[in-house]
């Protein structure tokens, strides 16, 4: 009964996206022969979200993805970790889905989800039976569009703990849990906003209060910065047909132009040492800058990873702890 009455929700807060959005196509992609590429359809909302579908019908499942376009690279000085914090946030229940429930209507639908925040953008993904489709699109529509008013100063003070408890037991009560933040900063210049990890600061979780938070939700959670991917046993004309029906009546928000971020530039090579009172054996680590993301030369550099640190058959293994100059 609660079900039924979660979708009757969905299709009354969704009414008026039926008459007035219509989705623009604005790419498609077919494969030819044995063409390397995976065939897909883009279309824009005129609220500005953009739609990405992949019909792949070798398994009754799929994976519906929603993206936007803010990391902790969007962040300011003193307020580290909130895209992170907020991914948290997301989970909470909103005005159509009591708190906690997202996961338990997802699971029960016989699906898993989850999410991830890192320096540029911040998703959240289910994979589920097909005929769980609509719904799965209903839910990731109502925490865009009706979130705000759920997030209460209770829901904010068990998150702000949870996320201060993640970096405790990830990174500071971790060996070599601060390697990562201690090469950010100094591969990049203070005030960089790749200088500082998306879990951010102690001291700036600390600071932030309930509306801050809420405030960068309406900064950066508008459909006009979001990228809803929709993969699998689906016709792309059903996706459209509902993405224009749950998403097509959610204001867009604040204009976002493209973040511009510096590339760090080193005149001679820096060295940084630090005590890890939770580390037995010491611990080295090279970090050279390269390339910037989707450069035409990031897949080979990915493989010559691979093949120089990653695997037995690797040569940092072969050489070195084969030899007994490193423990792995």
């Amino acid at each position: 009964m609660k079900q039924t009455m979660l979708l009757l929700a969905g299709l009354a807060l969704s009414a008026t996206g039926e008459l007035v959005a219509q989705a623009k196509l604005v790419e498609k992609v077919d494969r030819k022969g044995t063409e390397l590429l995976i065939p897909y359809e883009k279309y824009v909302l005129p609220n500005g979200l953009t739609v990405v579908v992949h019909e792949d019908h070798s398994d009754p499942i799929i994976h519906v993805d929603i993206t936007y376009h803010v990391g902790s690279a969007r962040e300011e000085i003193g307020k580290s970790g909130f895209a992170h914090f907020f991914e948290h946030m997301m989970f909470q229940g909103s005005d159509n889905v009591d708190d906690d429930q997202h996961f338990k209507i997802v699971t029960e639908s016989g699906g898993s989800l989850n999410g991830s925040t890192n320096r540029d953008r911040t998703n959240y993904y289910e994979t589920v039976p097909n005929n769980q489709l609509e719904k799965m699109l209903w839910l990731e529509a109502d925490r865009m569009g009706f979130l705000l008013d759920a997030v209460t100063q209770k829901k904010f003070e068990n998150q702000r703990e949870t996320v201060k408890n993640e970096r405790g037991q990830n990174y500071d009560n971790r060996p070599y849990g601060l390697l990562g933040e201690l090469s950010s900063k100094s591969l990049y210049d203070y005030g960089h906003p790749y200088s500082w990890l998306t879990i951010g600061y102690v001291e700036d979780l600390n600071r932030v209060n309930v509306n801050d938070l809420k405030n960068f939700f309406l900064r950066w959670y508008g459909p006009n910065n979001a990228t809803l991917t929709v993969g699998g046993d689906v016709k792309t004309a059903d996706v459209v047909r509902l993405v224009e029906k749950y998403f097509g009546s959610i204001p867009a928000g604040p204009a976002v132009q493209k973040v511009v971020v510096a590339a760090p530039k080193l005149a001679t090579d820096r060295y940084v040492s630090y005590t890890d009172n939770y580390a037995r054996l010491p611990l080295l680590s090279m970090t050279f800058a390269s390339v910037p993301n989707y450069h035409k030369d990031m897949a080979a550099l990915a493989c010559l990873a691979q093949v120089l640190g990653q695997g037995r058959t690797s040569v940092f293994y072969q050489q070195l702890v084969k030899n007994q100059l490193a423990l792995n």
